[in-house]
This record gives structure tokens, C-alpha cells and sequence, in this order.
């Protein structure tokens, strides 16, 4: 029976490995998404009734988990070196002569893509994935093997069996456009900072502590270079070749050229064909082919000689300004866009983008009708850099910042210090109430599951939702609706449930405060305990609280005067949620560290940085991103990195490990 159950496990576990290959890699599925999920169920059913049978790189680890990781640094077998840029022809042409003139032999110069991404290396054995490092400083990178094994396009267990015994492998971790426009679509929902652009996305979330949060990032990976011992050619261009087989991703844009008229033709047939890719690049990469060349050409000190990056020009195109709208977010701020002629961009039709405040429309001196300029600089979401005044012949009107919301008639303010208008009206401004509503249920606030906008537009149309506490008067009848089927009404239901546990500072947060962010909140919540002592606190007792100033005492004193935030708190409170700091919370709070600030730096292995950085703020500390005059002290862990340490020592600050740290406290 044993033997029985651990065949099936093997069998499944191979194919849904060749189905992730189909799917992800070839884009050729062969069978259904339900079939699929049908297999991945019954081998994490089969894999939970006989953990005796683990294997590490299994398939249903592809989804992730939400343990708290902390990297540790391994050192590259082989250094991630730079590759020198060139921006001309001409540049190029000085890399193929200076290559000729060295190697004083025939040669061929591989083109391919330089996709813009965060450089990864992968180390494989006997098969299978070991161990992803990033490039870090070159000579040393963060293990980042549990957030790699959820991107479905890289092989966990490599096909066939003809490859080295061990090997390394160089790639690039991407996002692809379609996941990081929705991706920011729903950070602007959430009033959340936009990631500029893809590389910084796939950067930040291939860093997560969560490889939950990875693996729903869909990223997407190419590989560009093998190293290692026995490889299968003396050539990059084969070697490449061969990891199609093994199982790799490898970018069909590549090309083996004989002469430098041939590089020219790809470097400006993918200058535009680029634009048509589901993932951005930023330049090509020329390598010269054969393995004993690039040896004989060598390395600099920061990069090797047989090799250059050609850099494409950011890309600009020209349209017409129609016209210009203005949206409300969930804090009352106005961002004014501009609406466009459709224009193709760096890979996507643009028809709309940001003029960010009043101070950029008076800077551009923009008219209806105007040819501006678009651009994505370093592939960034689409802003306006530039009017065309010698094509100006019929304009429209000049284009005026508005006074008063354009949902709800009242006069725009604007707050000293502050670039943006806001609309002040936050009790019945339409987008404001919705934009606190989809704020409230977010996932770092109350973490209502199943709602998302479009539902809350719906239920907000309907009457069934007025403000954040009617989500505690929702009932199955009134939900149960064209569209949403009993089992999505039992969830947002259990979800709504399940959301009174969530501690008091979340829910601080979740109240949507103007400037009290989630720092803020929890810093709010540790110095007052409870919701009825921060009502009543006074705007020197505010201020008092490390990092409150007068703009942020001043708006949560205004938030606690108006009387329909009052009614919703009470509301609120009879719906059972956290009102007050837990006992547990509580307990763990001390002043042992108040008034030092403390700089964390390097890896531990203890405790996570998060988590250290939370003791410091529960024991009274404050954490600061650099080192300055302002530190007390630096928590060091392995690997601090030497300038910050030199620095330290410049100043006189002195340093101290996790263990004594975790002494201090106590």
C-alpha cells in the first residue's frame, strides 16, 4: 500500500511539473486549469496524510507560505560582475574593433535581449534547484531559494537528463507588464505608493518576508548565461540552446551574428519591436560567443571584456492633449490626468497620464488641444515632459486647476507644505466614503476577504453600505445577488466575522485617519492604549508622541470632533471590535528603550529584522534607516555591510550583537 501511495505521489509530482513547463515556459497547455487543480489537489491531500515523503522541491510548494523569512547571504561561486553601457553605434562599433584587434581570429557576437529585471543566480544538482542568490554586492547575494520556487517558469526538477551534475545558471527575475499595471492599479486604490516601474516591483517582491506575497505576484524569469565544469558546448550560443531542453526559459529574441552589419540590424529592428513584448527590456546585450574567446578576452575589475550593453533611448512619443479630469482619493486628495489620443508606449497603448498636482499643469503651461510629449523614462508609468508650441494653431482653453471637488461641490483646501488639493469634505463626498471603505477592508487593515471595489461600488449603489461600519450590518439575504454565489456571501461573511479579532492598531489604521498611516497608527495605539484616551488627547500630548507632528495631532483631532466619525466609532465598538490595546500587547511594552534610536544592519538568526524592529518600537526605541549623529547604537548581525561599519566607527557608535540586544531587553 505504501509502496502504491509513494508512486502515485512521484507520478504526479512529474507531471504536474511537465504541465508547469507547458503552461509557463512553452505557453502550450495541454490539459485544462481544472484538471490541473484537480492533480494539485490530491497530491498536497496525498502529501499531507504522508509527510514521511517531502521533497523540497515539490510542486505545491510553487504557492508559497507566510513565514516570516530572514535572508542569509551566500557567497557567488563565480562574481555577478556589471556589463559597461554603450548608447551609439558608434560605441558599438569601438567594442567590435577593440574585440577584433584582441582576439586577431574570426569571431561571432551573440545578441540578446537585455530584459530589465533583478538579476538572479540559480544553482542546480543533480537536477534539481539548490539554492537562487541575488546579484547583492557581486561577490555575495541574499538566499532567496523560497520566494524563486514560487515563479511557476523556472524548474524546480530539470527535464531530460543530459545536464552537468552541477551547474550554475544566470537569469533575470521579471514582472510582466499586464501583472504590474494591475498590481498598481490596486496600490492607487489603496492610496498606496505606485512602484515606478516593473524592475522595482519584481525587485521589491522577490525581497518579500512573505513567499505567500511572491507567488501572487505571478513574476516571470529568462535566463542569459551557464557556468560550471562540464557544460554541454564551447559556445554560449548552444549552451543556451541546451537549457531550452533542460526545462529554462530562454528568450527567442537571440541572434548569432557574423558581422557588425548584422548587429546593427538587431539592435534596430528590436529598438521598436520591443515595444510589443509582454515584458519590458531596456537595451540588448552582445556577447562574444565562443567560451575560449571570452577567456582569452577576460575581465576589468568591474566587468568582463567580451561583452557590452547596448542601451535603447527611453521612449517619447507625441499626442494630443483632449482633455484634463480630475479624481478624488480615499483622503480627499485631487490628482489631475490628463486624457490622451491612444499612443503606443513601451509596450502598452497609453491613453491617459498623471499631471500630479497644480504646481506641474502651471509649470508645463498646458492647453486643450496642445502636442505634448509622452515618455516612460526607464519604462516608468507614462507622464507628460513637454509641450510641442510650434504645432500650437487651434487651442482650447488654458488649462486651470480646479477650486471645488468635482464629485461633491466643495472648495478645494490645500495644506502648507503640501504639493496637492484636497477635498475637505470627507463625510459625503462620494469617492471619499468608497475610498475609505476599500482602505478599511485592505489587507494590512481589517482584511475583509472576497470585497474588492467593484463590489463595494455595488453594494454602496445599493444602499447596503454608508460608511466603514455597515460592513457589521451586511446580511446574506441582502448580498446574495446576481453575480455573487452563496459560497463568495459565506466568506465575506466569515471574513467580517473574523475581523473583530484584529488588534487595536490595525484597526486605527483601518479608520483611515488623514496622515496617520500604518507606522503612525501603531505608534499612536502604544502611546494611548485606547480609542477613548486618543479622542481626548490633547494636541501637546499628540505632539508629544515620537514622530507626531502638529499636521498629523491636528487631523486626528479633527477626525475625533466630527460628529459622524463619532457615530461610526460607536458603531464600530458595538460591533465588537478592538477598541483597546490587548493585555498581551500590553504586556509586552516597556520604556527600556525610550529615547534611543537604533539602526539594525546585517542578517540574524534569531529573530527576523522585522521582528527586531518591532521589539525596539514595543520597548520605546525608534528604528532609523542610515546612521547618523542621531544613533545610539547599531544592532549588528552577520554581514553588515563594511561602509555602514566604517562610518559607525568614524562617529563612535558602538555596536552590539542579537544576544546582547535581546539581554538589553530582557
Amino acid at each position: 500500500m505504501e509502496e502504491s501511495v509513494k508512486a502515485r505521489i512521484d507520478l504526479l509530482r512529474k507531471q504536474l511539473h511537465e504541465h508547469n513547463y507547458k503552461y509557463y515556459v512553452l505557453s502550450a497547455p495541454d490539459i485544462t486549469d481544472k484538471a490541473f487543480d484537480e492533480m494539485m489537489r490530491e497530491l498536497q491531500d496525498l502529501e499531507k496524510a504522508h509527510p514521511d515523503y517531502y521533497d523540497e522541491n515539490s510542486p505545491t510548494l510553487r504557492v508559497g507560505n507566510d513565514i516570516n523569512q530572514n535572508f542569509k547571504q551566500i557567497r557567488h561561486r563565480y562574481p555577478m560582475l556589471s556589463l559597461g553601457n554603450t548608447y551609439s553605434e558608434g560605441e558599438v562599433a569601438d567594442f567590435y574593433e577593440r574585440v577584433r584587434k584582441t582576439l586577431n581570429e574570426p569571431f561571432e557576437i551573440v545578441c540578446e535581449l537585455k530584459y530589465d529585471g533583478t538579476s538572479i543566480s540559480l544553482t542546480y544538482a543533480n537536477g534539481a534547484l539548490q539554492y537562487a542568490v541575488t546579484r547583492g554586492d557581486g561577490e555575495k547575494g541574499d538566499d532567496v531559494t523560497e520566494n524563486v520556487k514560487t515563479i511557476r517558469s523556472i524548474p524546480l526538477q530539470l527535464r531530460g537528463n543530459n545536464y552537468p551534475a552541477e551547474f550554475e545558471i544566470r537569469g533575470e527575475i521579471l514582472m510582466p507588464w499586464t501583472v504590474f499595471e494591475q498590481l498598481n492599479k490596486e496600490r492607487e486604490q489603496q492610496e498606496e505608493q505606485l512602484f515606478a516601474n516593473p524592475r522595482n516591483a519584481a525587485s521589491g517582491t522577490l525581497k518579500s518576508q512573505n513567499s505567500s506575497v511572491v507567488a501572487s505576484r505571478k513574476l516571470d524569469a529568462y535566463f542569459y548565461y551557464l557556468l560550471g565544469e562540464e557544460l554541454p558546448a564551447e559556445d554560449h550560443f548552444s549552451n543556451m540552446q541546451a537549457l531550452r531542453q533542460w526545462g529554462f526559459k530562454v528568450s527567442d529574441a537571440t541572434k548569432c551574428c557574423q558581422t557588425l552589419e548584422e548587429v546593427f540590424q538587431f539592435l534596430n529592428y528590436w529598438d521598436k519591436e520591443r515595444n510589443n513584448l509582454p515584458v519590458a527590456t531596456d537595451g540588448v546585450v552582445l556577447k562574444v560567443n565562443s567560451l575560449r574567446q571570452q577567456k582569452n578576452l577576460g575581465y576589468t575589475a568591474k566587468s568582463p571584456r567580451w561583452a557590452i550593453a547596448y542601451k535603447f533611448q527611453a521612449q517619447r512619443s507625441l499626442t494630443r492633449l483632449n482633455s484634463v479630469t480630475y479624481q478624488v482619493g480615499r483622503t480627499g486628495a485631487i490628482t489631475p490626468v490628463a486624457n490622451l489620443d491612444p499612443v503606443q508606449l513601451s509596450g502598452t497603448v497609453v491613453k491617459r497620464a498623471s499631471l500630479h498636482n497644480a504646481d506641474i499643469i502651471q509649470k508645463l503651461d498646458l492647453y486643450l488641444g496642445d502636442m505634448v510629449y509622452v515618455e516612460k523614462g526607464g519604462e516608468i508609468i507614462p507622464k507628460i515632459v513637454g509641450v510641442d508650441t510650434d504645432s500650437r494653431l487651434l487651442l482650447g482653453d488654458k488649462v486651470q486647476f480646479i477650486t471645488r471637488c468635482p464629485e461633491c461641490g466643495t472648495p478645494l483646501v490645500r495644506f502648507e507644505g503640501e504639493a496637492a488639493h484636497y477635498c475637505p469634505n470627507d463625510s459625503t463626498c462620494p469617492p471619499q466614503i468608497k475610498g475609505r471603505m476599500e482602505h478599511f477592508i485592505s489587507r494590512k487593515a481589517m482584511n475583509i476577504d472576497g470585497i474588492g471595489s467593484e463590489t463595494v461600488d455595488l453594494f454602496y449603489r445599493k444602499g447596503l453600505l454608508h460608511d466603514i461600519s455597515s460592513f457589521y450590518d451586511l446580511q446574506g439575504k441582502d448580498i446574495l445577488m446576481e453575480g455573487i454565489r452563496e459560497k463568495s456571501v459565506h466568506n465575506i461573511l466569515q471574513s467580517i466575522r473574523e475581523s473583530i479579532n484584529v488588534p487595536f492598531e490595525r484597526v486605527l489604521y483601518a479608520l483611515g485617519i488623514r496622515f496617520v498611516g500604518e507606522t503612525t497608527a501603531k505608534k499612536l495605539a502604544f502611546a494611548f492604549h485606547t480609542i477613548d484616551a486618543l479622542e481626548q488627547a490633547t494636541l501637546e500630548q499628540l505632539t508629544a508622541v515620537d514622530e507626531i507632528g502638529k499636521r498629523i495631532a491636528e487631523s486626528v483631532q479633527l477626525y475625533f470632533r466630527d460628529e459622524t466619525n463619532q457615530r461610526i466609532i460607536e458603531k464600530l465598538r458595538h460591533a465588537g471590535l478592538q477598541m483597546t490595546l490587548s493585555e498581551a500587547r500590553m504586556a509586552d511594552k516597556s520604556d527600556k528603550l525610550k529615547g534611543l534610536s537604533i539602526v539594525i544592519s546585517g542578517t540574524f538568526t534569531l529573530h527576523s529584522r522585522d521582528e527586531y524592529k518591532n521589539m525596539i518600537e514595543k520597548h520605546g526605541g525608534k528604528n532609523l534607516s542610515g546612521v547618523s549623529s542621531k544613533t545610539d547604537f547599531i544592532l549588528a548581525g552577520d554581514n553588515m555591510g563594511p561602509a555602514k561599519l566604517e562610518k559607525a566607527a568614524k562617529m563612535g557608535i558602538k555596536t552590539i550583537n542579537e544576544n546582547d540586544f535581546l539581554q538589553l531587553i530582557k
